[in-house]
């Protein structure tokens, strides 16, 4: 049955819109509390920046994370709806395979950073269970390696995935070519005063999200890898990685903070 909005009176009309919009915004409301309600963790070794994004989760979706060491990492990590990690120093073996565990059994593994680089190599599981090797040899043979300070462009690289996408403001248009696809322009966002890392490769399925795009300060060489966003499945559970993170003012930056606040509260492949 259709509504035969003719037959109101203007004041009956306004008074309808005014219930319909206040229905709309008890159920935004009503989600937002019950997102709420679900614990989100913080493992971290530099608490700073994670205090930073904490507040950014906070004012986006109302989330407010535990932050942890990996000394005080409760049990079972079950529980929480999504485990953010921001590990710089060593992943303890205890602490690897908690992480594993609960992205396999169901969870959702969220990795920032420094939470793939050179230390990991040393942990037995962590790069094989992601998919990630990091070549040893250095820029000049195409290994491993990082920039520090750097300025880059973080490219969108799936302009159809919410995570990438949903209430991101791109300020920028940068050319970014990917492998087997033409050169061509995409949104972007600039990171200053920050670190980059070059030459990881990522072996089997995953979703790309976004692009590391850095131009040599020495050479004028522009470097383009697909390597600054992705995720992918792991077992019954996501993990999810970003490569921004250095420096406070990258969980500052507005776009990145949206992303990383659409990674906690959306399910990865859903649109």
């Amino acid at each position: 049955m259709t509504t035969d909005f003719a037959s109101w009176t203007k004041s009956e009309i306004v008074m309808k819109r005014l219930l319909m919009a206040a229905t709309l915004c008890m159920g935004v409301s009503m989600a937002t509390g019950a997102w709420a309600a679900k614990p989100v963790l913080m493992i971290a070794d530099e608490i700073p920046q994670m205090k930073v994004l904490s507040l950014q989760l906070q004012k986006r979706a109302g989330v407010s994370p535990e932050i942890v060491t990996q000394d005080e990492m409760p049990a079972p990590l079950s529980k929480y709806r999504s485990v953010l990690v921001y590990i710089h120093k060593d992943i303890h073996d205890s602490t690897e395979k908690a992480l594993i565990d609960y992205a396999t059994g169901g969870g959702k593994l969220i990795l920032l950073h420094h939470s793939i680089s050179s230390g990991k190599r040393r942990n037995h599981d962590w790069l094989p269970f992601l998919g990630v090797s990091l070549p040893l040899g250095g820029a000049a043979r195409g290994g491993y390696y990082y920039v520090d300070p750097a300025e880059w462009d973080v490219v969108n690289l799936a302009p159809e995935d919410p995570i990438s996408t949903r209430g991101v403001r791109y300020p920028l248009t940068v050319p970014y070519a990917t492998p087997g696809v033409p050169d061509h322009e995409r949104p972007a966002f600039l990171l200053q005063h920050t670190e980059v890392y070059l030459n990881h490769i990522l072996e089997g399925p995953r979703t790309l999200l976004l692009g590391v795009r850095y131009k040599e300060p020495t050479t004028g060489v522009v470097i383009m890898q697909d390597t600054a966003g992705w995720y992918r499945r792991a077992g019954k559970g996501w993990v999810v990685y970003f490569m921004p993170g250095h420096a406070s003012s990258d969980f500052e930056n507005d776009a990145y903070a949206q992303i990383i606040t659409n990674a906690v509260v959306m399910t990865p492949g859903i649109r």
